[in-house]
């Protein structure tokens, strides 16, 4: 492969290699309708013409909100800002949800867009937004109605690998948005680590469906056909989620080779997908099935595969990851010499920090290998997040990493990117900084297994409990539930136990009361803790992030600020007072819930 200054100049480099051929292919909604296809090209020469805009209005190393629908046109935009030398910031198009709004202006606020690049049809709405937000020198362009510069006055930014090429911003309160600074150097280096990792190959089809606004819809599906130099087959997020299915067509019909989820899409797949819809379904061409942004479910990689195993699936073809936007993307995954990796240990032994076990009749827990770090991308290391001491293999503690994937930090946040971004391991400061990704986890050997989020854990008669892992047994007990948020509440006297959980009531075998007391009775038996603070509630309300993370912390607000309906809920007396101090302007409590105890 071929050393490149920017992303920018690789991206020149493969429209000079592949010409007319197919840079990305996007699909509509119905399969039989006619995809639209961009050919590298003409990749080329629209994202020229935004470019030249760009530059002739002074827009060079300035920031760009993008604002668009799964499409084309965002690819033609990104790449546009990529040419001209500006700083791409992808943005979710604020649409009726008041959180997209809010989310969105913060986001122009913090950094400091000069220009929004969205199509025509949504341009009025940018435009009346823009205006009521008080954003009156940010210019709107629409991109799509023809050519908006002079493709031949474009002139080559000269970029190097420490120029920046796009601002993440994470997922999380819509207040306080962080943009990771993703320089042409970190992209480089994190496209040729996901290549290596997942053994990619320019004959490879790379197809998924995840929002191009968040780092693994961007960087995996959008930007590693790029790299490679083949072609990319997309289609939006609400396709899949209208029709599961409409995925695997995807696969089957152009023979797709790589592909990736976070773990609730596969789940998806294995409850929506009918028999019906898998007529003339070929999944044997897949070859990488990613897993990430979540921890991998045991459960879930068990059930796709035996689900779809009859249509040309290979359970090899799972490929769990770790990643996250401060590494640009990847960190770890699956050697491609074996199939994923599950490992059994002893539910009590992970609750005191180490992997240990299985021991003979004692309850257990099932991690899933995120796989391994290439040495020439990544040095992992688990850290005690007290002592910042080294932990040994078998020991849980924070996972640190450093590699040229790894950001210079978060946009315009020096007090955070210090504490973040320049942490050093106790006696071994003179080796360097490192990130402090905030997640749990333990290395056995290379395999690095993650365990949860640091701040999400929750501590109750001196034992850490896992939300995932509570969650994930809560789903089990009944095919009708759903996603759920386990988190702790502090009551005054101890931290106790806070379960909510979505439930499609019609497909309920038993009332809600006698589930809420089966999750009881269940979460009492498996992990010896009380749940005095079961909520069921209706499918759609827990909320996810763009990657399908599971949003504890923002839940945890709803429930303590009462905006939480329930179908039914049961609460201890001191959580329920805790809520209704919470909630100033309320008069009476919600009859949905029942005080117990």
């Amino acid at each position: 492969m071929a050393e490149f200054s920017s992303f920018a100049e690789l991206v020149l480099t493969r429209s000079d290699e592949r010409g007319d051929a197919d840079a990305f292919v996007f699909l509509s909604d119905g399969r039989s309708a006619e995809p639209e296809r961009l050919p590298y090209l003409e990749l080329d020469r629209t994202a020229k013409d935004v470019a030249s805009w760009l530059q002739e209005r002074g827009l060079s190393g300035r920031q760009v909100l993008l604002l668009y629908p799964s499409g084309l046109d965002f690819i033609k935009a990104f790449v546009g800002c990529l040419y001209a030398g500006a700083v791409a910031v992808p943005a979710p198009l604020p649409s009726e949800q008041g959180q997209h709004f809010q989310r969105v202006s913060s986001i122009v606020r913090d950094a400091r867009v000069g220009a929004v690049l969205t199509l025509t049809q949504h341009a009025p709405e940018v435009e009346a937004w823009l205006a009521a937000e008080g954003f009156a020198d940010v210019v709107t362009l629409a991109t799509d109605g023809g050519p908006v510069g002079d493709a031949s006055a474009w002139r080559d930014p000269e970029l190097d690998r420490h120029d920046l090429a796009f601002l993440q911003y994470t997922s999380g309160s819509t207040n306080s948005p962080k943009g990771v600074m993703v320089s042409h150097g970190n992209l480089l280096a994190n496209e040729a680590a996901i290549a290596r990792s997942a053994g990619n190959t320019s004959d490879m089809v790379i197809g998924g469906w995840l929002p191009f606004y968040h780092d693994m819809g961007l960087i995996g599906h959008v930007l590693q056909p790029l790299w490679l130099g083949t072609v990319g087959v997309l289609m939006s997020p609400v396709s899949f989620l209208r029709r599961p299915a409409r995925w695997l067509e995807m696969i089957s019909d152009y023979g797709v080779n790589g592909t990736g989820a976070p773990n609730f899409a596969y789940d998806l797949c294995v409850r929506r997908v009918t028999d019906a819809q898998l007529e003339g379904v070929d999944l044997s061409t897949l070859r990488t099935a990613c897993n990430g942004a979540e921890p991998v479910r045991a459960e879930t990689l068990r059930a796709f595969t035996n689900r779809f195993a009859p249509y040309g699936f290979n359970a090899d073809a799972f490929f769990p990851c770790y990643g996250m936007a401060e590494t640009t993307l990847l960190v770890t995954g699956t050697p491609k010499d074996r199939g994923a990796l599950l490992r059994d240990v002893d539910a009590a032994g992970l609750e005191r920090g180490r992997i240990e076990g299985p021991y003979l009749g004692a309850p257990t827990r099932t991690l899933v290998s995120s796989g391994v770090a290439e040495a020439e991308d990544f040095e992992v290391r688990v850290v005690d997040p007290a002592t910042l001491v080294e932990q040994p293999s078998g020991r849980v503690g924070e996972i640190w990493i450093r590699g040229a994937s790894v950001a210079s930090g978060y946009w315009e946040r020096p007090e955070v990117n210090a504490e973040v971004f320049g942490a050093r391991i106790a006696g071994q400061e003179s080796i360097g900084t490192w990130l402090r990704t905030g997640d749990l986890g333990v290395l056995d050997g290379p395999e690095v297994f993650v365990t949860g989020r640091l701040k999400e854990m929750v501590l109750i008669n001196g034992r850490n409990i896992y939300p995932y892992d509570v969650e994930s047994a809560v789903r089990e007990l009944d095919p009708a539930i759903g996603s759920g948020a386990v988190f702790g509440v502090d009551a005054g006297d101890q931290e106790h136990l806070v379960v909510i959980h979505e439930v499609r009531a019609a497909a309920l075998g038993s009332d809600l009361k006698t589930l809420t007391t089966s999750v009881q009775r269940m979460i009492g038996q498996e992990f010896a803790v009380p749940a005095g603070n079961v909520l069921l509630v209706r499918p759609g309300t827990v909320r996810r992030t763009t990657s399908g993370k599971i949003q504890r912390t923002l839940m945890r607000k709803l429930f303590l600020d009462g905006a939480l309906t329930p179908l039914h809920a049961v609460l201890e007396p001191g959580v329920r007072a805790v809520v209704e101090g919470a909630k100033a302007t309320a008069s009476t409590p919600s009859p949905s819930l029942v005080a117990v105890g």
